[in-house]
């Protein structure tokens, strides 16, 4: 076994593989970018070297950079985690000539499965059923429409060199066709400098079904079972499980003895996938991942496994731990990953620091969370938004779901826009926990996934109250303070309140250091509720009132109830409204207060007439940047007439591309960038005017 290990990554999979080298006794060196400097990888290992500038391609992509550290430290092998270097031939080549033990698969086996074209024709050859398509070394475009023309639309284009659904597009018909090529060669060339696509009949309604495949350097090879990823958005997964609904012991054996097959055929090593696409009860050979999964965690649930362990033995040249007759399926486990994104606003990352950060509480292994960031860190424009991997496991599918729906109650974030909400909804949907799985159900299902906005509840705009009060109370705690007699709670219209007998000393109600001579104090709060996508609604009005010791909570005129402090935090509170009574937390961040309360969470601005009385009217003719990126294409130019909905243009962020379009009928009235040009969260990309303006 190794002494030390460079490991060649960042984020959580860092964080992942040191957890297990640090239980092994094995030391670890970090590599870290400008701005990684903080980060929570660098701190988990033992050792860290700089190796360049923010952008990947100037520190992570940086083989020679990567392969001094390991050298300087005396690091006798390199883990690239996933992405990266990790499917990188050339580098794994140079790990070899250096001396230094590259803990994946030898360098012709990543050249034999990097290209998903050349992957494809080894797979025909060796008679594994492959998806109707043209995996061709020719990409001239008129070749390439007329191959997408004989197969048939709708058609898939994806990047040959490609992976985690970055270069692709389905092309619904003909005259599409030349755009998405363009959008999806882009793509490619800047994800992983090669934009040659292939085009593959795309099947409706098809599962995505990936088999994990170890092999030793002593000839052993064997499947540990499959994952089924069918729940993607953007191409990308977003839920994923093992053992795969629904499955039977045929299907999983034939299926896993086609991956070991794949495997052997380019003399694989250490842990690899074998990705399938199912369409009814045929399965078709679609990719070989060379590396560890973003969703191995879940393989690790139902085995008991540690598979970095696995790859550090196989590495160092010892055989397999287990046989494919010792392998067993324990239960069932479900892998959530908790992005910063917006997701009703087509999932745009989401930049920012994590302000506030509170994961569930880990259980044995039944809760398990990967998570490369702590509160305080910067989410960047450079890296992929993740914020944790969510891992429950349950003695089956059903206890499964309930373990993944409680431990999604119990994550909070504050500081960026996540997908928790949404991961709510699709977890609770009737698809999902029936497993009528497959890769379009976000899409088939959106209006279930994506409800309208619906108006806070008063619980939470109490919670918000509250925590305001407590924020700027400067007397002593007031235990004897008493509800307003006014509630009541016999009318549907009125919110009554019940804390005022049982109030805490610590109730923020009875902590107000306001004093008004000769009357009653009185405060009014004005809150905007925000939407998931970021969206403002109508306000709330608040109205505090106190008066020899009554105190009241008016909610846009009604008589709403108080809270009082409990324990836990400074913004803990117990809220009681009519019959319901529930924790709830609050988090002041600058002017918004943001309320966690069962499982639901909800944000207030809050509007502080004094600080914004000289704020402008915002001017509804701009077209702000919706994340920081490059701008790749311009569709329109200044003095153009465009419609709702057409393309203006497009910007590039964490590699993926999003197309800008016209929010109503106009007149571009000004272009103020051009292709190529970086822009900032928030800048100003364009100016319109209305069609009818003088």
């Amino acid at each position: 076994m190794f002494n030390k290990i460079l490991i060649a990554n960042r984020g959580e999979i860092a964080c992942r593989v040191a957890a297990t080298c640090r239980r092994l006794g094995i030391a670890t060196v970090a590599v870290y970018s400008d701005a990684d400097a903080h980060a929570k990888h660098v701190a988990a290992c033992d050792e860290a070297v700089h190796i360049g500038p923010s952008p990947a391609a100037h520190s992570y992509l940086l083989g020679e950079r990567v392969l001094a550290a390991a050298r300087a430290t005396g690091a006798q092998a390199i883990h690239p985690g996933y992405g990266f270097l990790s499917e990188n031939a050339a580098f794994a080549q140079a790990c070899a000539d250096a001396g230094v033990v590259f803990i994946g698969p030898p360098a012709s086996a990543i050249a034999a499965m990097g290209s998903k074209a050349a992957a494809k024709a080894m797979m025909a050859r060796a008679g594994v059923p492959l998806v109707p398509g043209y995996h061709g070394d020719d990409q001239d475009p008129a070749l390439l429409r007329r191959e997408a023309d004989a197969i048939g639309y709708p058609v898939l284009l994806k990047a040959s060199a490609g992976g985690g659904g970055k270069g692709m597009r389905i092309v619904e018909r003909g005259d599409d066709f030349a755009a998405a090529l363009a959008s999806c060669q882009r793509e490619a060339r800047a994800s992983f400098g090669d934009d040659r696509v292939l085009i593959e009949k795309y099947l409706t309604r098809p599962r995505h079904v990936e088999i994990q495949v170890f092999a030793d350097t002593q000839g052993h090879a064997v499947y540990l079972f499959e994952r089924d990823c069918s729940v993607q958005r953007r191409h990308q997964k977003v839920l994923e499980e093992a053992p795969a609904p629904g499955l039977g012991a045929s299907r999983r054996r034939s299926m896993g003895e086609a991956a070991v097959a794949a495997a052997r055929a380019v003399g694989y090593v250490g842990a690899g996938t074998v990705e399938f696409i199912m369409a009814d009860d045929a399965f078709f050979f679609m990719e070989m991942n060379t590396r560890l999964q973003v969703e191995h965690p879940v393989t690790e649930m139902i085995t008991g496994l540690d598979l970095v362990e696995w790859q550090l033995r196989v590495a160092s040249g010892a055989a397999l731990p287990l046989e494919q007759d010792a392998l067993r399926i324990d239960g069932h486990a479900l892998e959530a990953r908790i992005y910063a994104e917006n997701p009703a606003r087509g999932f745009l990352p989401s930049i920012g620091r994590l302000a506030y950060l509170r994961a569930p509480r880990e259980r044995a292994s039944h809760v398990r969370v990967d998570s490369g960031v702590r509160e305080g860190d910067e989410i960047s424009p450079f890296y992929d938004p993740m914020i944790a991997k969510l891992i429950v496991h349950g003695a089956d599918r059903a206890a499964a779901l309930r373990a993944m729906r409680a431990a999604l109650r119990e994550f909070e974030v504050v500081g960026v826009s996540t997908n928790i909400a949404f991961l709510q909804r699709l977890v609770a949907s009737v698809p999902f926990a029936s497993a009528d799985l497959d890769t379009g159900l976000i899409e088939r299902h959106h209006e279930a996934l994506f409800p309208p906005p619906r108006a806070p509840e008063p619980i939470a705009v109490a919670a918000a109250v509250a925590a305001l009060l407590a924020r700027d109370a400067q007397g002593p705690y007031d235990a004897h303070a008493q509800p307003s007699s006014s509630a009541d709670s016999s009318t549907a219209s009125t919110l009554s309140m019940a804390c005022a007998a049982h109030a805490s000393p610590a109730s923020p109600w009875t902590a107000l250091g306001g004093w008004a001579l000769n009357a009653p104090y009185q405060r009014t709060f004005s809150l905007t509720p925000r939407g998931e996508g970021d969206d403002t609604y109508d306000a709330v009005t608040v109205v505090y009132r106190r008066d020899r010791g009554v105190a009241s909570l008016d909610i846009d005129g009604e008589t709403s109830a108080f809270a009082y402090r409990r324990g836990d935090g400074p913004y803990d509170f117990i809220v009681t409204c009519g019959a319901s009574r529930m924790p709830v937390r609050a988090v002041i961040e600058a002017d918004s207060v943001h309320v966690f309360a069962n499982g639901d969470a909800s944000r207030f601005d809050w509007h502080d007439p004094l600080a914004h009385a000289g704020d402008a009217e915002h001017d509804g003719g701009r077209l702000t940047a919706p994340m920081p990126g490059k701008v790749v294409a311009i569709h329109v130019e200044a003095g153009q007439a465009v419609e709702k909905g057409q393309a203006l243009l497009v910007i590039e962020a964490m590699k993926m591309e999003h197309t800008i379009v016209a929010p109503a009928d106009g007149i571009v009235d000004a272009m103020l960038f051009r292709v190529g040009d970086q822009v900032s969260d928030g800048a100003q990309l364009l100016h319109l005017k209305s069609a009818h303006a003088d």
